[in-house]
């Protein structure tokens, strides 16, 4: 009898345990997973605030037994920290997650290849395969829901500057040079630089340092408005249950979180695999689930109606050489300042 039971138990344990061991996404490559194992670790510099990367590059640890080291600044301290390393003959990185990675010489950024690039849109990749883009910072005008109550937001900047109820109380991020670019793109020199002036001077924006703060401020009904912030922060919150939201407004830019990996990584097996992890269907939703909007076709994102809600806005992908940064980083400063 005794003999019996215990082969009863076995199987009806059995099928538990071959359930219990789920196959390795598809993402981990047998010719890459060693190595990075007998790596052990894998440096990441990013852009991404803690709350959304953190939880991101857990799942890749999780999968991979390799501790993920990651070091979180804003690009432009990102870039300078590489080149300064450079110099001095360091690597402290293997990959790069930020919307600035352009701002770095090729020479600083591999070309690599790896089989999930193969998904990612032409159009949000380096022909050259120095960098691919793994996520889009869709922007938008944000408002307090508890301050503005606005049944037909205005479709464009000219229709913003209508709202004379918005004077005083509007924020902006201290470094929101791409905006001050697309709004001069899409009305050109002359008409861009008069709604700017008008702007700054009329409304007097007060600069918030971070786009995660300005969503906060607003969020926490610090200012009513912001002329443009990042959507997916805005969701983020509202998420929480806080009274924000945002409407799709023309121009609305899009900068790219970019990934590039270093020629010369201490991990170069880890960094290959973080790479495949971060372009293949797992990882771009685990992207979307913490926060970022994807760029793969085949993921969601997070809410699901996140991109319709721009609506008809006009969409402007920007990039930045340095000395394109420099210009318009002036340019902004100058508005901010009345000039």
């Amino acid at each position: 009898m005794f003999r019996m039971l215990a082969a009863a138990l076995a199987m009806a344990l059995t099928p538990c345990a071959v359930q219990a061991q789920s196959p390795a996404p598809s993402w981990i490559l047998p010719d890459l997973i060693a190595g990075a194992k007998a790596e052990s670790s894998l440096n990441v510099y990013s852009s991404v605030n803690e709350q959304e990367g953190l939880p991101l590059w857990q799942e890749f640890e999780k999968a991979t037994g390799v501790k993920v080291n990651y070091t979180r600044a804003n690009d432009a301290a990102l870039t300078s920290k590489i080149q300064i390393e450079a110099r001095s003959g360091q690597q402290g990185w293997d990959a790069l997650v930020t919307t600035s990675v352009t701002r770095l010489p090729p020479a600083l950024r591999a070309q690599f290849d790896v089989p999930e690039a193969a998904n990612t849109p032409a159009q949000m990749r380096d022909p050259e395969r120095r960098w691919y883009g793994i996520y889009a910072n869709y922007n938008a005008p944000a408002y307090n829901t508890n301050l503005v109550k606005i049944e037909n937001p205005p479709k464009d900047f000219e229709a913003f500057l209508t709202h004379k109820e918005w004077i005083g109380k509007v924020g902006i991020d201290a470094l929101e040079f791409p905006w001050v670019k697309s709004v001069i793109d899409h009305y050109g020199a002359e008409k861009g630089d008069r709604l700017l002036k008008q702007f700054f001077t009329e409304f007097k924006p007060t600069p918030v340092d971070g786009h995660l703060a300005l969503a906060r401020a607003v969020a926490a009904g610090e200012y009513a408005v912001t002329v443009n912030n990042y959507v997916n922060l805005v969701n983020n919150l509202k998420m929480t249950g806080a009274p924000t939201d945002y409407w799709g407004q023309t121009p609305a830019a899009i900068l790219l979180g970019q990934l590039a990996l270093n020629p010369k990584a201490p991990h170069p097996n880890a960094a290959q695999l973080a790479a495949n992890f971060l372009l293949s269907k797992e990882g771009q939703t685990a992207v979307s689930r913490f926060g970022r909007l994807p760029l793969r076709k085949d993921v969601t994102p997070t809410p699901a109606d996140a991109l319709s809600k721009m609506g008809d806005a006009k969409i402007m992908t920007l990039d930045f050489s340095p000395e394109e940064e420099k210009l318009w980083q002036k340019r902004y400063q100058d508005y901010l300042r009345g000039r």
